[in-house]
């Protein structure tokens, strides 16, 4: 096999922009097979823009019936994460899913045994992971050469959306047909970042706030507490009502802070221990006098397009990952236990009641209104970002 063929099932949003990346020149032995889509205008785009090479079926599990590609991209709404997912494993394709793996919790073990039982690659579209500034975070973090770490905080409200972005979907920011809003939608990354980064808190304390800024069911401004098992707290902020809004990750650690903004990591470093040097000594207010340090990295930072070329040289030449399916189950996790705090008006342990929260999800999935939208697909590249095709 010296390529690999790929076919994108749901061709919104993300769907067509992975269309362009696996034909771009970035995309490294993958080849673009086959696209699905229940809309027709949809398929009439495919048909118009992609190669006549490239077959068009008019759903993901017409596709993966017709066995004309050795994975498939799965990029339709979160609900049929789950359920695309096993069909093409079973029939014998490599997944790579998009995020969230699912809903809820509850909802993957089925996932990750029929991986198992296939024997085949499943992997998840975490592209923020290639991020080199949260690369370089990792590794000092895992070096332990900043000491324990204190407290992190994380402000993510740059995910701003507009009223016509909710309206562009009748499936969009419902829970039947989203399952969440800013958590779910915008926030599967930086979820997923801050268990990898920091693992995975025993607590968590929520306040969602649903249709704070839009005319929308689910939440768009989340404030969130978290305890971690080492002793150490965190803050989650995420907002898509905040424009302009700000992305500034800062952890704090026994020898100083590391703050991650505006696209460079900037670290303040202490002459020694806080805690050995600082906090039992003499001088009741030190102040000792640093100089900010800008920390270099590797500079690389290919997201979506990284994911699929990790994922194809992985079932190519065995090479590693981004992100195994497994993995996905922790961002939901924190997502569903925030949701779950915020509803039951408590802190929640993980991992989470899952039985409670996928019946406290039905109840609002059963009550969730109708709503009359024409579909709207939006250009996503970053040349063009908001453009509705």
């Amino acid at each position: 096999m010296n390529k690999l063929k790929i076919g994108v099932i749901g061709l919104g949003n993300m769907g067509s922009e992975h269309c362009r990346l696996l034909r771009s020149h970035q995309a490294q032995e993958v080849e673009l097979a086959c696209v699905a889509d229940l809309r027709k205008s949809r398929r009439e785009w495919a048909r118009e823009t992609l190669p006549e090479s490239v077959h068009v079926y008019e759903d993901g599990l017409s596709l993966i019936a017709a066995k004309t590609c050795d994975a498939v991209i799965v990029a339709v709404p979160h609900y049929q994460h789950p359920e695309l997912t096993i069909t093409a494993l079973d029939a014998g394709l490599h997944v790579l899913c998009e995020k969230p793996v699912a809903v809820y919790t509850a909802q993957v073990q089925p996932v990750l045994e029929a991986a198992e039982r296939s024997g085949k690659t499943f992997a998840l579209m975490f592209n923020q992971r290639t991020n080199c500034l949260y690369r370089r975070l990792k590794e000092i973090i895992d070096s332990g050469e900043m000491g324990p770490i204190k407290r992190m905080s994380w402000t993510i409200t740059d995910w701003y959306r507009s009223q016509a972005y909710y309206d562009s979907g009748s499936w969009r920011a419902t829970w039947a047909g989203e399952g969440g809003g800013v958590l779910l939608n915008q926030c599967p990354h930086q979820l997923d970042l801050l268990q990898w980064l920091f693992g995975m808190p025993s607590t968590v304390r929520a306040f969602c706030h649903e249709g704070k800024w839009h005319d929308i069911e689910v939440e768009d401004d989340v404030t969130a507490y978290l305890t971690f098992p080492g002793g150490y707290t965190g803050v989650f902020i995420a907002s898509t009502g905040d424009l302009p809004g700000t992305n500034r990750l800062e952890v704090s650690f026994d020898r100083g802070k590391i703050v991650c903004e505006n696209g460079q990591l900037t670290r303040w470093l202490l002459p020694g221990s806080e805690e050995a040097d600082f906090r039992t000594g003499k001088d009741a207010y030190p102040h000792p006098e640093l100089t900010p340090e800008v920390l270099e990295t590797d500079g690389e930072n290919p997201q979506h397009i990284g994911v699929i070329n990790a994922f194809a040289a992985h079932i190519l030449h065995g090479t590693p990952l981004v992100a195994e399916g497994a993995e996905g189950v922790n961002a939901l996790m924190l997502s569903n236990a925030m949701h779950l705090s915020s509803w039951l008006g408590y802190p929640v342990t993980t991992p989470i009641d899952e039985e409670l929260f996928a019946s406290m999800l039905a109840v609002r999935a059963k009550q969730s209104r109708h709503k009359d939208t024409h579909d709207v697909t939006f250009i996503t590249d970053h040349s063009a970002t908001g453009r509705a095709l």
